[in-house]
């Protein structure tokens, strides 16, 4: 299984563990000024912590407001409710509800309700995920996004076939990463093959040329030359070092970048890609952006004219832990897929 940050939140689990502490301790802290020092509990505390099928007894009451209701949800007798929630005012010292014809939170009743309900929520979404990753190992992946969507994301269905035992945690950023901070296992990343103190493998390597849309080339025309491009309206991606530059291809194909008819500039590849299958112009664009959608006849490669991106993806981790069971299973099966990609563009 693969969980994704973003698109599948890859950090479900650890996450939810943590607010089931924060929120199990907003439930024993509503006394705090009492028995807490320093965040750790005492012994005190702990004594005030009802039984669970008490809490349940509570959170169910509050979402009927009546005991009657209450008891039929849990299957026990309406007496067995009402026996539990006079327990729980008598622990705690508050009280929870008025009663009378109809029943009604009171104050501390409504300030803790919400707390319990996400106690239970939070424990019961934490159970299930503890159970689906028995005697499976989690490995926190961090690649940026346009990788993620465009590669590797076609691709894990076969590293779940081959390696079952795997829970990738995949999470996307473009943003540099710590390892020393826990911010993920291992990290694929686009550069030049420089990270000192670090272990790195080379991937694959990627071309650059423009695409555009067929809808596009039957409405204007396909360009015979690279020189008519510069008639055409150019989709631009703005800003970032590491993507392909209109300016850069054009000289190496020998011709000055004039765009007399540049279009809007985008700030993200996945939004210059999309722009491009609407057809509202040429793209500049990294292979594997584009892959499936070339394949598929959505988009269509100008030009055979060979111009390898001085960048590359590199899959990176701390030295000495790439032999790790888990680690190399993963780095193996990455390292086969970028082989298949490598063959293609030889």
């Amino acid at each position: 299984m693969v969980l994704i940050n973003g698109l599948i939140d890859g950090r479900t689990c650890f996450d939810i563990r943590s607010d089931v502490s924060s929120e199990f301790g907003s439930i024993m802290s509503w006394r705090s000024c009492k028995h807490f020092s320093d965040n750790s509990l005492d012994a005190a505390l702990m004594r005030d912590l009802p039984p669970t099928a008490t809490l349940r007894a509570f959170e169910a009451a509050t979402r009927h407001l009546t005991f009657t209701s209450a008891a039929q949800e849990l299957h026990v007798t309406q007496s067995a409710v009402s026996h539990q929630l006079k327990h729980l005012e008598a622990l705690w010292g508050v009280q929870l509800f008025e009663r009378g014809k109809a029943l009604r939170l009171t104050a501390a009743g409504a300030a803790l309700a919400p707390i319990v309900r996400e106690f239970f929520i939070s424990l019961e979404a934490t159970l299930g995920d503890l159970r689906e990753q028995k005697d499976r190992v989690r490995l926190s992946v961090s690649t940026t996004y346009s990788f993620a969507l465009k590669w590797l994301l076609p691709r894990l269905p076969r590293l779940a076939r081959q390696h079952p035992e795997l829970l990738v945690s995949l999470d996307t950023t473009d943003k540099i990463i710590h390892f020393s901070q826990g911010q993920a296992d291992v990290a694929i990343r686009l550069g030049k093959g420089d990270y000192p103190g670090l272990h790195s493998e080379f991937l694959f390597g990627e071309q650059v040329f423009p695409v555009a849309s067929p809808e596009l080339l039957r409405r204007v025309g396909t360009p015979q030359s690279p020189a008519e491009l510069l008639h055409f309206p150019l989709l631009t991606r703005d800003g970032a070092e590491l993507v392909p530059k209109w300016a850069v291809w054009f000289q190496a194909v020998g011709l000055a970048y004039l765009p007399l008819k540049e279009s809007v500039r985008f700030g993200d590849t996945n939004m210059t890609v999309e722009a491009a299958l609407l057809g509202q112009g040429v793209a500049l664009v990294r292979s594997g952006h584009v892959e499936n959608e070339i394949s598929d006849g959505r988009l269509v490669r100008l030009f055979a004219v060979p111009f390898p991106s001085p960048l590359a993806y590199y899959f990176v981790c701390p030295k000495g832990i790439e032999a790790q069971p888990h680690i190399a299973s993963f780095r193996q099966w990455l390292v086969s897929e970028a082989l298949k990609v490598r063959r293609l563009d030889e």
